[in-house]
């Protein structure tokens, strides 16, 4: 069992901004994948990007390559997700998601186990 707390949502302008953190609880948080989805009113919950237990592959919705890099410390059993570039379009409630060990279809929301409550994210022109 994990548990998943997110923050650093907020409202920002156009072009702003914003790093999301999501710390997990246990001691296992390192032999996690560990991703963010996103929903916006209305949408159904959709991929933003991921990043494997090692750090080093990380998966990327098009529609954020470039402006939103994800990271992880596990060390500190947290993953961030960076957001730069915001556009209105972006303006969503961004949850983190995690899997233990091996992911099939990582962009797929029903790969992952564990889910945070979720942290609103307002982009305004």
């Amino acid at each position: 069992q994990v548990q998943l707390v997110e923050s650093g949502g907020g409202l920002v302008q156009a072009g702003g901004s914003l790093r999301l953190s999501c710390a997990a609880s246990g001691r296992t948080f390192s032999s996690y994948a560990m991703g963010w989805f996103r929903q916006a009113p209305g949408k159904e919950r959709e991929f933003v990007a991921a990043i494997l237990w090692n750090g080093e592959n990380t998966y990327y919705a098009d529609s954020v390559k470039g402006r939103f890099p994800i990271s992880r410390d596990n060390a500190k059993n947290t993953v961030y997700l960076q957001m730069n570039s915001l556009q209105p379009e972006d303006t969503a409630v961004y949850y983190c998601a995690a899997r233990q060990g091996t992911v099939i279809k990582i962009r797929d929301r029903g790969a992952f186990d564990y889910w945070g409550q979720g942290t609103q994210v307002t982009v305004h022109s």
